[in-house]
């Protein structure tokens, strides 16, 4: 299986559930809880920050998650299926369907309840999951269909992020986000500069503005966020200039090679390593950088995530909190309202003629991805983190996203096989 298979990324993620689960019901159940409840200590003698494992995690490892989601977003608005308002809208408007229409029924199921404040949890969409379901799903998904389902996705990320940022944060130290906003500041002017050392953004980033925003008091994910968006995205050269440089030196390297097979000139090395240099200038730091995180977010901060949080002990209460109306809420919101939202909404731009489908994309393929949106997993487990404090209700909407999800993603599947089967049916008749 390779690593690149957006089905490993899921599939990964599943078996981490497992062993969450399998873990916090063994007989050394004790241990899980206790483990992530671990301390420890990053700093100087004199300034030092102590958190427990499972914050390092929330807080600091998935920092770097959703800094990815912040590359992907700034790339999807600059060059990709947001860049346009044509392109942007059926996205846009059906996951804005897909995160109202989740949260309200949520709302209403829990309407004068102290869990009522949790309706951000069913409004997230989990893309890597989500991908992954979707690549088991085969030719059945279109191209362009994963390419909207993606920039719906991100669409969704946004929202998650706005619903982190101005309803899930408490009290607010003012001094530390001015300390914040200035680092912020400094970034954006070095990008209009344009440094392109990441080792800058690195440093003033992660020691300035993200120690800034963890000690205001807003969830310090959101500086990763902030931190992509100063990515530089521009090239030193252009596409032209890079090919005709590669095509002088494909020419050079030719004429200098020597006598031996295996070895190279001196010649030639000094040709590629003019190459790997001009490369570099050809290409732009925001994809070189997102596409150096994502082996290590996929395949290492995500799975760590879903053990950590995935865990819930399964006791003679497990079908009272399946029935809770947390639980039912999230179950409704994701299930139904994803795919009420997102089709309705769809639907309406094309009807008003604001938007279109794309070649390729039916109103099935709509319903199925409108489906596999419910899967809101590693975004939803997040935003119940932050949301609920009581520790049943936070058990109690873990079983409800799980459940959720799983059921999300049998839909789909099922969906798109219907669909699969009926193509083949009218193909041979």
């Amino acid at each position: 299986m390779r690593f690149s298979n957006p089905v490993s990324k899921g599939f990964l993620l599943i078996v981490m559930v497992v062993i969450a689960m399998v873990w916090a019901n063994s007989p050394y159940k004790e241990t899980y809880f206790h483990f992530f409840e671990k301390k420890f200590t990053i700093g100087f003698e004199n300034f030092a920050l102590t958190e427990s494992l499972h914050v390092w995690i929330n807080d600091g490892l998935m920092a770097v998650f959703f800094f990815t989601i912040g590359l992907e977003i700034k790339r999807e608005i600059l060059a990709g299926e947001l860049s346009t308002i044509r392109k942007a809208s059926l996205p846009i408007a059906g996951a804005i369907g897909g995160m109202i229409i989740p949260a309200l029924l949520y709302y209403i199921i829990n309407y004068n309840t102290e869990a009522a404040s949790a309706w951000g949890i069913p409004m997230a969409t989990d893309i890597a999951f989500t991908l992954g379901v979707v690549a088991l799903a085969g030719k059945a998904i279109s191209n362009n269909g994963k390419v909207l389902l993606t920039a719906l996705a991100t669409v969704d990320d946004i929202g998650a992020i706005l619903v982190i940022a101005f309803f899930l944060t408490p009290e607010i130290d003012m001094d530390s986000l001015i300390a914040g906003t200035i680092y912020f500041g400094v970034m954006i002017l070095a990008n209009y500069l344009r440094i392109r050392n990441m080792w800058f953004y690195l440093i003033v980033g992660v020691l300035g503005l993200w120690i800034a925003i963890l000690l205001s008091g807003i969830h310090a994910t959101l500086a990763g966020v902030l931190i992509a968006f100063t990515i530089p995205a521009r090239r030193k050269i252009t596409e032209k200039e890079y090919k005709n440089e590669l095509r002088d030196w494909a020419a050079d390297f030719e004429n200098v090679s020597g006598d031996d097979e295996d070895l190279l000139t001196e010649k030639q090395e000094e040709i590629l390593h003019k190459i790997v240099l001009e490369t570099k200038r050809a290409g732009t730091p925001l994809q070189r950088v997102e596409f150096s995180l994502a082996p290590v977010v996929n395949f290492i901060i995500l799975p760590l995530f879903a053990l950590a949080n995935s865990g819930v002990e399964i006791t003679e209460d497990f079908y009272t909190m399946l029935l809770h109306p947390v639980s039912i809420g999230i179950i409704c919101g994701l299930v139904l309202g994803k795919l009420i939202g997102i089709s309705i909404l769809s639907r309406l731009m094309v009807f008003t003629n604001l938007g279109k489908l794309s070649e390729g994309v039916s109103w099935s393929s709509i319903y199925g991805m409108a489906m596999m949106a419910g899967i809101g997993f590693t975004m939803s487990l997040f935003i119940a983190e932050l949301a609920l404090k009581d520790e049943y209700l936070l058990n109690t909407a873990k079983i409800g996203i799980l459940v959720a999800s799983l059921v999300s993603a049998l839909l789909g599947l099922i969906w798109f096989k219907l669909i699969k089967k009926k193509s083949k049916n009218q193909r041979a008749s």
